[in-house]
């Protein structure tokens, strides 16, 4: 038998229940647990703490009268797609994954601003999902709209498809991790 949902029903990994978002349906994902408060703040001042259990830490932040929630997902596609099942389930339908990322043009400097367009799926978690031959295409809108942001805001920035890989060393091509 199904168990009843409840508004106080605190999901297992990011310790947060429908309650502690006050209405929230947008979040913002950073990976780094150290970096979620920095993110609420940039949002809002007076962002509140709500909770941190293992590589899922969030903040509560007002926008224009909007509850946006900031909650890390570690590293990785396992981590991300048990944070991103668990905040649906607790009524958030947009999501904004930020964090860093290497670039292999030499135009693209330290700091600039990449808006993903789409992503090679070099991973196993999202074949849970979709099958892999399906593209990982960004929402149309949102990416015009960060692209504009990003030029009314003279923010250097750039455009294109992107690779993700469930493994951070090879998936990077970086193999010699452990020799002298």
């Amino acid at each position: 038998m199904k168990k009843k949902w409840t508004e106080d029903k605190v999901l297992y990994h990011v310790r947060l229940s429908r309650a502690m978002l006050s209405g929230a349906v947008t979040a913002v994902l950073p990976g780094d647990p150290g970096r979620v408060e920095k993110t609420a703040r940039m949002i809002d001042p007076d962002a509140v703490f709500l909770v941190s259990n293992r590589e899922y830490t969030s903040w509560l932040a007002d926008l224009s009268d909007h509850k946006v929630l900031v909650c890390s997902t570690g590293i990785g596609g396992p981590s991300v797609s048990i944070c991103m099942e668990e905040l649906a389930n607790l009524g958030i339908t947009s999501f904004y994954r930020i964090g860093t990322t290497g670039a292999i043009q030499d135009r693209i400097k330290q700091g600039d601003l990449i808006v993903t367009t789409a992503s090679v799926r070099l991973d196993g978690a999202s074949t849970h999902y979709a099958p892999i031959e399906y593209p990982a295409v960004a929402d149309f809108d949102l990416t015009l709209s960060l692209l504009q942001a990003a030029s009314n805001l003279d923010i250097p920035h750039h455009k294109g498809i992107s690779a993700s890989s469930d493994t951070f060393y090879p998936g990077q091509e970086r193999y010699d991790t452990f020799t002298s």
